[in-house]
């Protein structure tokens, strides 16, 4: 799909049956490996399908098939933009969520702020990205789920951040034992997931 650096590479996984809106989901740091099959990231895109929703997947640039080169999250944003304004072009009057796994839930986290979605879902957010300045706030739902014993993104740091919004995150799950990449706990974060849309769309 056209993306502000030039073509984009995406996966769009539709639920069985119609469609009950979209979801659009961003992958974690393309420096560190991160790309649309990055196992959180096809997770989070099952789950919104359990949910009947389309998931949208995409490459940021320089990821892949993508055209461009790495921008230091700017640019990164632009792309997201364009997967959203493409999806919502795709499934036009259909709620709208937005997903994101480390990096990409920071991006994601600074996209709903812009334009919000029926809710956004946030893995591993690594809130320190913001630096000294207010952690965005999102005028939507908010599910956070993040492991205890993350060693990229430290949960202490993350809860310490969050205690300084106004309003964080009405979900959230802390998971015991649980590392960055939710090795051998993919299920249950699919399951959280899920149950969190599915009473959304419910």
């Amino acid at each position: 799909m056209p993306g502000p650096a030039g073509d984009l590479e995406y996966d769009l996984a539709l639920p069985k049956g119609d469609a009950v809106g979209a979801a659009l989901v961003c992958h974690p740091h393309p420096v560190h490996g991160g790309t649309l099959d990055n196992k959180v990231a096809y997770m989070l895109a099952r789950a919104c399908n359990d949910v009947g929703l389309a998931a949208l997947r995409f490459n940021f640039r320089g990821v892949g098939k993508s055209a461009g080169r790495f921008d230091e999250g700017e640019g990164e944003l632009d792309d997201a933009r364009a997967a959203r304004n493409a999806l919502a072009a795709f499934s036009p009057d259909k709620p709208l969520v937005l997903a994101g796994f480390s990096f990409g839930a920071a991006i994601s986290l600074r996209l709903a702020v812009e334009q919000p979605p029926v809710q956004l879902v946030s893995i591993a957010p690594p809130l320190f990205y913001f630096g000294d300045e207010p952690i965005p706030q999102p005028d939507c739902p908010w599910l956070l789920v993040h492991g205890l014993a993350d060693e990229v993104v430290d949960a202490q740091d993350t809860r310490q951040r969050l205690d300084t919004m106004a309003q964080p995150p009405a979900e959230q799950h802390w998971l015991p034992d649980v590392g960055h990449f939710f090795h051998g706990e993919l299920s249950t974060l699919r399951r959280l997931v899920a149950d969190s849309l599915r009473a959304r769309f419910s």
